[in-house]
């Protein structure tokens, strides 16, 4: 199989798992009803490592210590994220919730530079501000006096997703098994979970946990939204560097958007369809701005702003 190839398919797993991580929006908004965030991310998690341990048990042959320090440092990444999103679901709307994670896009670059001294090119600083006026847009559109709590641990998670995906794709560029890395990023995130839910969330709540609707919902979070989209995730960032991904992965704003006004009829009005429509433009500015204005200075026989 040609690189060529193996890149398009990787892609096209890319925005498979967007389209899942879209609809778990509605999911969890839904669930938070029923059992609180840091029990869902407990139990979606419990039963990805479960499934994932059975169907790739060959893989623990590769167990080492830098697979351990390497799957929990990034799982912490992924927790902490998970954990900020899933609690920002509950005060704010499900589509919202969905937009304001893409932040994680803007954020890779500018993290990219603090972490590693890679300067991003001008127009990401362009993107950011045209994220933020969106941003802006998008909550006071909604009917909310301003930005609330729930959209601050939104954008918050935003950075730990964006650190999860640039360490996530640093072990795997230098020969990790993207798969079993995924494995100790589940298995790390779903320990933290039980162990900080009963000081969060109190007692376990059987009654209403083990209902058909919570356990139909974790099973879709945690087979589908948790198993099956990060693993296409990180088998992707093997293949596709961390910037396109990210631009494949953001349209899970757009199918959470999508399914939460079509399912749980949530409000769209047109100021937030102005803020949403910046955010996307800051995403694709932000990971193709150098085609853009490459291809810009080309036409025109500029200098060459690479």
């Amino acid at each position: 199989m040609n690189s060529k190839f193996t890149s398009v398919l990787a892609s096209a797993g890319l925005l498979l798992a967007a389209t899942i991580w879209g609809f778990s929006f509605v999911t969890v908004k839904d669930s938070l009803d029923y059992i609180g965030a840091f029990y869902m991310i407990a139990y979606r998690y419990t039963i990805a490592v479960v499934v994932m341990s059975l169907i790739f048990i060959k893989k623990w042959k590769l167990l080492s210590w830098d697979y351990i320090k390497h799957g929990a440092f990034t799982g912490l990444f992924l927790f902490l994220a998970y954990v900020t999103q899933t609690v920002g679901c509950d005060y704010t709307t499900a589509g919202k919730n969905a937009f304001l994670t893409t932040f994680y896009v803007i954020m890779i670059p500018i993290l990219t530079w603090l972490l590693f001294r890679k300067r991003p090119r001008f127009y990401v600083f362009i993107a950011a501000a045209m994220s933020l006026t969106g941003i802006g847009l998008l909550a006071l559109g909604s009917g909310d006096k301003g930005i609330n709590i729930g959209d601050v641990l939104t954008l918050i998670c935003g950075v730990f997703f964006a650190l999860h995906i640039i360490f996530t794709e640093k072990y795997n560029k230098n020969g990790g098994d993207p798969l079993f890395l995924t494995l100790l990023q589940f298995i790390f995130t779903a320990v933290a979970g039980w162990l900080t839910a009963p000081f969060f969330d109190g007692a376990f709540p059987m009654a209403t946990t083990f209902t058909g609707r919570v356990v139909g919902s974790m099973l879709y979070l945690g087979l589908l939204s948790t198993m099956v989209g990060f693993s296409l995730q990180n088998i992707g960032l093997k293949y596709v560097q961390s910037s396109i991904a990210s631009l494949f992965l953001s349209f899970e704003s757009v199918f959470g958007i999508l399914f939460s006004t079509l399912i749980l009829h949530e409000a769209f009005t047109l100021k937030m369809f102005f803020g949403c429509l910046l955010i996307f433009l800051a995403v694709i500015l932000a990971e193709n701005g150098w085609r853009i204005f490459k291809a810009t200075s080309g036409k025109y026989n500029c200098i060459n702003i690479e």
